[in-house]
């Protein structure tokens, strides 16, 4: 009994009015739906809501209808329905066969409009959008009837058939529903459900002139397919009245239910299309996917996982009340995904040469190392050893503070998976920066470890010069300030002008000669990286930092296992 209550508290609350209504027979199976407008990409808010309505789908057996509601032509585009496909797809939301458009129900929705005509339900409207602000009333104050509010049902059916036939301009008619112009809700205050518009549409070019409006088009959609619960963020609470009163005068026999849960806010993102757009325009980004962004296209060319994206989905919750995550919760989840799986390689990211005077001129030995100290699973690889080698600048130093147990004039280190060597000296280009530094290896310490157990403090990374790769590496921090925050007092985005540092004359270990987009690493002491898929060549790899090794992020303790 113990176990049956913690299981029922456990259940959120969407879960908890499923369990009713299956129980009640209100349903006899699921039905979701995942219903962007194709007017732009997808960002990190919309997994949520795409992961949420897929796995209630499969949770309960039922099934998940991928549907673009794409009843605005205004600013929808081919270019937005392959991107946000390819994104439910890659956060592994498999809608099978079950692909559908708003745009090829809008004969349903005419005749649907028309229904409620002959029902005294809904009438054309003369008024302006100036005229139509003035008669809707305020919060405290009621809405004022339309003139046209009673004309006869013969003459609105007329008037809405020319309306389809294209003979009023944008603007000069529209459909109003006859609900309540003295109902507290606005939302109800005889909405408008149709419009003028001589827009080409992308999907039924220019067969309509006029397109319904989102609340009267989306309990039409939703209920046409099946859906049992059409699972909604709380900004649509005040429309579920409206949607509700869709779906009962067009009488559909097991109407959808809206239920309404709280957006996943994410700190110091840009998220809102009209300043991602911005960006895009003006080339303060390279496009919807510039891994500056947190779009999920951007995302995933970063180089983040499905996996890890279902891992902060899960840890944010499902709730009726809006609140953020910490940008670092989602950095941690990044890398407790790939922690495990990817190999741990050497990169030297601002390289300087390290000559290692006493090893034999022409002579190259090969050492097996580990991939992943923490996976054995991950097998081993080979990395040639040469008397030249790369190491990264930030590992030597001339006069050194205290506690630093890197390479400096005199010191021994341990080069890591090889020997124990000790600096000897250094040579300087002409405007005094470090440029090679020579050191000598004892024989005897191959593997890391002396023969004479004598210790040393530090372990630094290292490729081999000959054969190491050379690659362009770009580090990204947040493209907007934040510690100023993310809008400025005039609304502009305050941008941070280090977001992106790139490095060209990155030097990396050979193991990575064959790696395609996508492919992610380890960096020794760096982060995790992944080779981007836009501009990575075999012959060129560019290489995006995913995340950093150090985290400020820490889970909760009723979250930990």
């Amino acid at each position: 009994m113990a176990a049956e209550e913690k299981e029922a508290v456990s259940r959120n609350f969407i879960e908890q009015i499923i369990d009713k209504d299956l129980a009640e027979g209100v349903y006899d199976k699921v039905c979701t739906r995942f219903p962007p407008e194709p007017n732009g990409y997808l960002h990190i808010g919309h997994a949520k809501s795409i992961l949420l309505n897929y796995g209630l789908a499969k949770q309960y057996g039922g099934k998940f209808n991928m549907r673009f509601d794409d009843t605005n032509p205004t600013k929808e585009k081919n270019e937005f329905v392959e991107s946000i496909k390819a994104d439910v797809e890659w956060l592994g939301a498999d809608y099978e066969d079950r692909l559908f458009f708003a745009s090829d129900y809008f004969e349903q929705m005419y005749e649907g409009a028309v229904k409620l005509i002959k029902k005294g339900k809904a009438y054309v409207s003369d008024l302006s959008a100036d005229e139509m602000r003035e008669y809707r009333g305020t919060l405290t104050e009621p809405g004022k009837d339309d003139p046209n509010r009673n004309r006869s049902i013969e003459d609105n059916l007329q008037m809405f058939e020319d309306m389809k036939n294209g003979k009023y301009a944008d603007g000069e008619k529209t459909l109003r529903a006859k609900i309540d112009m003295s109902s507290p809700n606005i939302n109800m205050r005889d909405p408008i459900i149709y419009r003028v518009a001589h827009l080409s549409h992308h999907n039924t070019g220019d067969k309509w002139c006029i397109y319904p409006m989102y609340d009267f088009a989306h309990p039409i959609e939703d209920a046409i397919e099946g859906v049992t619960h059409s699972i909604c963020t709380l900004e649509f609470e005040d429309h579920r009245p409206l949607y509700n009163w869709v779906v009962e005068e067009l009488e559909y026999p097991h109407p959808p239910k809206q239920i309404e849960f709280a957006k996943m806010y994410l700190t110091n993102v840009v998220t809102g299309k009209r300043y991602i757009k911005k960006l895009v325009e003006e080339g303060i980004v390279d496009g919807w996917d510039d891994p500056r962004l947190v779009s999920i296209a951007a995302l995933r060319r970063r180089g983040f996982t499905p996996e890890s994206i279902r891992l902060f989905v899960d840890l944010c919750g499902v709730s009726k009340a809006n609140s953020s995550a910490e940008y670092s919760m989602l950095e941690y989840c990044i890398r407790e995904d790939l922690k495990m799986k990817r190999p741990r390689i050497m990169a030297a990211l601002d390289p300087i040469k390290l000559i290692i005077d006493n090893y034999p001129e022409g002579e190259k030995e090969t050492l097996t190392v580990v991939n992943n100290l923490e996976n054995e699973s991950l097998g081993t690889r080979e990395i040639p050893f040469e008397r030249e080698l790369y190491i990264d600048r930030d590992d030597f130093m001339e006069e050194p503070p205290k506690k630093y147990f890197r390479l400096f004039p005199g010191n021994e280190v341990r080069l890591m998976h090889a020997y124990f060597v000790t600096c000897t000296g250094f040579e300087k280009d002409e405007n005094g920066n470090v440029t090679v530094v020579h050191c000598t290896y004892d024989p005897a310490s191959k593997g890391g470890n002396s023969p004479d157990g004598r210790k040393v403090k530090g372990t630094i990374h290292w490729v081999p010069a000959s054969e190491s790769v050379k690659a362009e590496v770009r580090l990204y921090e947040n493209i907007v300030d934040e510690e100023k925050g993310v809008y400025n007092e005039d609304g502009s985005l305050n941008l941070n002008p280090n977001s992106l540092t790139v490095l060209k004359e990155c030097r990396i270990e050979p193991s990575v000669m064959s790696a395609k987009a996508y492919d992610s690493f380890q960096f020794v002491r760096q982060g995790f990286f992944c080779v981007d898929c836009k501009d990575s060549k075999p012959e060129a790899l560019v290489f995006n930092r995913i995340v950093s090794l150090k985290s400020s992020f820490v889970l909760p303790k009723d979250e930990k296992k």
